[in-house]
């Protein structure tokens, strides 16, 4: 039995879907990396180093009643843009909306020089970036690292009760990425040393 050929409507559909399928890549491609220079953009129009806030504090993470009856499971992502080493020491885990929860990220710098970086942390469902409440974050202020230096860094959060109840899992993505900072800058014409970097893959989308 012969397979006719596909009609020049078809091929000329499918030639229009693939271009179009093309740009839309290109330019989810091309978003996340102006993340970074939009963020120092933002820094310096405002004079700030810090875009990131707390979202509760400790005594109000203290006084919030945990709900034993739901399990919401916590996945952990980390994503590097520059000369870093950087991921969670655990990919996931269980907690009760309402319990005190401390993970440990590393991060490593890669360069034979001080570098300034800083994390943005993003989530998925995005309705539930209202809902996830980081107590202490090293994406509160910038970090500073020393030549091949590593860092282990606490998050702690809680999830608020008020969760709805169809959202039973969260992701917790971070982009670490260097500043341009004049520590950076006063040791730019040194060698930078090159090793080899683990990163994890993105797994969450940008709030």
């Amino acid at each position: 039995m012969s397979t006719q050929p596909p009609a020049p409507a078809d091929r000329s559909f499918n030639r229009s879907m693939l271009i179009k399928l093309f740009v839309v890549a290109l330019m989810m491609f091309g978003f996340g990396f102006a993340l970074v220079p939009m963020y120092r953009a933002i820094c310096q129009i405002t004079g700030i180093n810090n875009l990131v806030q707390r979202d509760a504090t400790a005594r109000e993470a203290k006084n919030t009643q945990v709900d034993m009856s739901r399990t919401i499971s916590i996945e952990f992502d980390a994503n590097a843009r520059g000369p870093l080493g950087f991921k969670p020491e655990q990919r996931s885990l269980d907690v009760h909306p309402g319990e005190v929860t401390t993970v440990m990220y590393e991060v490593r710098n890669e360069q034979a020089r001080t570098i300034q970086a800083q994390a943005i942390p993003s989530y998925a469902p995005k309705q539930a970036t209202e809902y996830f409440k980081k107590i202490e974050c090293f994406c509160f202020t910038q970090q500073t690292l020393t030549a091949n230096q590593t860092k282990r860094m606490p998050v702690v959060f809680v999830v608020d009760p008020k969760l709805p109840k169809d959202v039973k899992t969260i992701t917790l993505s971070y982009t670490f990425f260097e500043l341009n900072t004049p520590a950076a800058a006063t040791a730019g014409s040194a060698t930078p040393t090159a090793n080899t970097a683990n990163t994890a893959a993105a797994t969450a989308n940008p709030a």
